[in-house]
């Protein structure tokens, strides 16, 4: 980013021995002007007393960057050799000191995906030099949203719905990102039972549920699976007509000779209640 630096010399100054480095061992700048190809920095980035050295040389990496550029964790890990839990780290010091906002969006294929906003000077007003269009500041006091509506079932059953939020409670033991709260589980409950009514196995719901999950961190993991139950639905199974009742044989009642049908030889219903 070629942006000139107001707080830079107009020339060159001169290294005069004994004042660049009044104190023996002391640090020496052999400095030269920028005149093209740099980034300016802010002290309190570059001085900054609780964050970690890999987290501000994430920032200054980041600011140095053109607006668009992949900044999300697998793309900073491949550049440096820090690691990805590292990298993790280091993003969520940035954005707890305001250098970095990141907010969650859903595209239209129902997948979740994260804009980051890198603030130069946090505490800025903010929007005034946001270089991503379609990023959105993170309010101060965050509400919860409502969670998106859900399928229900033509006949919810106590046992169904209790089949269906055992299977969402136990979603966090094959991604540890599912792990949901009570209010968030009763809440999908219906929804899951709709998919068991329609005779969907437990595990063909739970595999529609967890399959190809975004990479990114799960911002609101019961908003995506709601988008899930609503979105993929199966269709009701077809109607089967029902088996037709049993036919007996035709029997010879012993008492009055007379046919009639009964799984077992005896007597009609006549001479039954005659006797």
């Amino acid at each position: 980013m070629d942006t000139g630096n107001p707080s830079a010399p107009s020339r060159t100054q001169s290294r005069i021995a004994g004042k660049n480095h009044p104190h023996a061992g002391g640090l020496i700048h052999d400095n030269v002007r920028h005149t093209s190809r740099f980034t300016v920095i802010g002290n309190h980035l570059a001085q900054h007393p609780e964050l970690s050295g890999l987290a501000i040389g994430l920032a200054v990496y980041i600011q140095s960057l053109p607006a668009g550029a992949r900044v999300d964790i697998r793309t900073l890990a491949a550049r440096f050799p820090e690691g990805t839990t590292r990298i993790a780290a280091a993003l969520r010091e940035l954005e707890t000191h305001g250098y970095l906002r990141r907010t969650r969006e859903r595209t239209g294929n129902g997948r979740i995906v994260t804009r980051t906003v890198s603030c130069n000077q946090p505490g800025h007003a903010r929007g005034a030099h946001t270089q991503h269009p379609r990023s959105t500041p993170r309010p101060n006091k965050t509400t919860p949203k409502p969670l998106p509506p859900v399928p229900t079932p033509s006949y919810p059953s106590p046992t169904l719905i209790r089949q269906a939020t055992d299977l969402l409670a136990d979603l966090h033991r094959q991604d540890r990102r599912l792990l949901l709260s009570e209010r968030d589980a009763a809440h999908l409950a219906p929804g899951v039972a709709a998919w068991l009514e329609r005779e969907v196995t437990p595990t063909a719901v739970r595999e529609a549920l967890t399959a190809d999950l975004p990479r990114e961190p799960l911002c609101r993991p019961a908003s995506l699976l709601a988008h899930r139950l609503t979105t993929h639905l199966p269709p009701p199974p077809p109607f089967r007509t029902p088996p037709p009742p049993p036919q007996h044989p035709l029997r010879n009642c012993d008492g009055c000779d007379r046919a009639f049908r009964a799984p077992e030889p005896g007597h009609c219903r006549d001479c039954r209640f005659a006797r």
